[in-house]
């Protein structure tokens, strides 16, 4: 008589163990068989033939123009458009004891100059603006607030006579909006046609 004990799957291989007895009390005994059965695998087929890529590339590739073509803005605009020298930069970018002149076409522009030699202003302090400002009113009014007193300061160190003025530099409200926030306060010689012009740094 044959008995099946178990059927094991592991993996896809089936594994059946089986116990063979016979009848009476012979010693006979039949030592356990094992057989082993796969199962079927799935194949997997490739083409026999893959595409094949071609061998030559283009012998020329097409150039592009050396030269743009002119009149792309009109004649008109491009008095419009700023065009700086070397040594101008915005406003923005002086730092303290920069010493420029300025432009009035120009008023944020400052033209960076050395200054031990003739200009128009030198950068006392540079602030930073915080809050809300809705109008370019509200902006200079807090841009002069932050400059007054380290230019009233630096004024009180100097000579009779050396300076005059004082040049407040600040964002209008569009830059401002946009993250531009510094404020340039400088102190200035007169300016103006025949004024007299810083020559030497600030004390």
């Amino acid at each position: 008589m044959l008995i099946v004990i178990a059927v094991i799957v592991v993996v896809g291989v089936v594994v059946a163990v089986a116990v063979a007895a016979t009848g009476g009390g012979g010693d006979d005994k039949k030592a356990p068989t094992e057989t082993t059965a796969s199962s079927p695998s799935p194949s997997l087929s490739l083409p026999s033939e893959l595409p094949s890529l071609p061998t030559e590339l283009p012998s020329a590739v097409p150039s592009l123009p050396t030269e743009l073509p002119t009149g792309l803005v009109p004649s008109g605009l491009e008095s419009l458009l700023p065009t700086l020298a070397a040594d101008e930069v915005p406003y923005y970018m002086l730092r303290k004891g920069d010493c420029f002149d300025t432009d009035a076409a120009l008023p944020g522009q400052a033209a960076k100059r050395s200054c031990t030699e003739p200009h128009d202003a030198e950068v006392v302090k540079i602030a930073e603006l915080n809050g809300t400002y809705t109008t370019d009113a509200t902006l200079k009014k807090a841009a002069s607030a932050l400059c007054k007193a380290p230019l009233e300061r630096k004024a009180a160190d100097q000579a009779a006579g050396t300076v005059r003025n004082t040049l407040v530099q600040y964002p209008d409200t569009g830059s401002y909006r946009i993250g531009i926030d510094n404020v340039a306060c400088s102190l200035a010689a007169n300016v103006g046609k025949g004024a007299g012009r810083l020559s030497k740094p600030l004390k």
